[in-house]
């Protein structure tokens, strides 16, 4: 008996692909919105000139850049998650859970396309 690995058909690779290819652009796209946020700097606007409530300006200012920054580094993590899923589809593993080697579900996979565990495994975890 041939011991053949279970993983999803090339179509439903395929499918899942085009999912991925659409997460990474718009997650592209928001990590450049909020890039575009936080280094903008280089306005020529009267901000500077006014001295009231500067200080409260200043910190606010600072907090919000500092979300931002850690919004990007959290966008850049996802799409790295969403290429390293992009690799799994192209050697056809993806969609094998990690932890107990069987298919993740199709609806969490189309949800949460850089899945690496599947729901039985997460609920192990807790």
């Amino acid at each position: 008996m041939v011991d053949e690995k279970i993983r999803y058909s090339d179509a439903d690779l395929a499918e899942f692909k085009e999912i991925i290819l659409k997460k990474i652009e718009k997650a592209k796209a928001d990590l450049d919105l909020i890039k575009s946020a936080y280094m903008n700097d280089l306005n020529n606007g009267t901000d500077d000139t006014s001295p009231t409530f500067k200080a409260f300006e200043e910190g606010s200012e600072t907090m919000s850049k500092e979300a931002n920054s850690q919004l990007a580094i959290r966008q850049e993590k996802f799409i790295r998650d969403l290429k390293n899923a992009l690799f799994r589809v192209e050697n056809k593993t993806y969609g094998i859970c990690k932890v107990t080697g069987k298919l993740i579900g199709k609806e969490r996979l189309k949800i949460v396309p850089h899945a690496t565990m599947s729901i039985e495994a997460k609920n192990l975890q807790r």
